[in-house]
């Protein structure tokens, strides 16, 4: 179940405000003018003293990334085991210290790893072919959601895109509810970022996710697929269209799965018509 108490955060971290950054114009005019640019920073996670993980995020919702990066990284199995989270910022870096239950700390102590994020597939530093490919619980079925909520979904995007707007170089990913709104949308450099930022911030508002659709701006990579299966996400849609492995996967576990191209209609590979 959803939790309904947040979980405690100290020290979160507002991303400061940029100024622009001159550039030139490489042509013969060679204009000159400002451009605000996407910020970047490490952020090292650390569990009950031992550190797990260090991802280049954007230092936005960091708190919400916590948390679901802890769940859907499966170092936690509910956000009711993560008992605190204090976050720190010391110039270009971050730090979490996070506080989890003594289960999910000797777990993690059991199948500890060093965990090197980047923003690109999200499973650099996965040591093990297991981890790449776990054993995941299908999800129950669910019904499609209703087409008309996907209608002007790209254009809709791009106007809740708050950061992407101003600067470019964001993914972003969303829950549409059930009357079809965007009701929440979280953006980072990394496309898994972002999905953990938007899992995070579900759980601490107590949002069932299974009440509406996830919509992912990027390439639907196997990552996404394992996060919205542990997430228990009924649908996830994408505007890049999967590969033939995330819709085996999505087909396997029973996780709805929809195309949305930029100028045909929505294309479902899961379930199977």
């Amino acid at each position: 179940m959803p939790r309904r108490t947040p979980v405690p955060v100290t020290g979160e971290i507002a991303s400061p405000v940029q100024d622009g950054y001159a550039y030139v114009e490489l042509n013969d005019a060679a204009a000159e003018g400002n451009a605000t640019l996407a910020e970047e920073c490490a952020l090292a996670i650390v569990y009950n003293g031992i550190s797990y993980a260090v991802m280049m995020v954007s230092p936005s919702a960091v708190e919400d990334f916590v948390i679901g990066f802890s769940l859907s990284s499966a170092v936690v199995d509910s956000v009711e085991e993560i008992y605190d989270i204090r976050v720190q910022r010391n110039g270009d870096a971050l730090s979490a210290d996070v506080q989890i239950s003594n289960r999910a700390f000797w777990a993690l102590k059991q199948h500890r790893r060093q965990l090197s994020g980047t923003s690109g597939c999200g499973l650099c530093g996965v040591a093990a072919l297991e981890q790449a490919l776990p054993q995941l619980a299908s999800l129950p079925p669910s019904p499609l959601p209703p087409a008309e909520h996907l209608n002007d979904l790209r254009t809709r995007i791009a106007s809740v895109q708050s950061l992407a707007r101003h600067s470019g170089a964001l993914h972003a990913a969303l829950f549409v509810d059930q009357a079809g709104d965007i009701s929440l949308c979280r953006e980072d450099i990394g496309r898994h970022n972002a999905l953990d930022k938007l899992i995070g911030g579900l759980r601490r508002q107590g949002r069932d996710a299974r009440q509406g659709f996830v919509v992912v701006t990027s390439r639907c990579s196997l990552e996404l697929i394992h996060k919205a299966v542990r997430s228990e996400f009924a649908t996830l849609v994408s505007l890049s269209a999967p590969t033939s492995l995330t819709v085996r996967w999505a087909r396997e576990h029973r996780l709805n799965l929809i195309h949305l191209p930029h100028h045909s209609a929505p294309r479902v590979y899961s379930p199977t018509c």
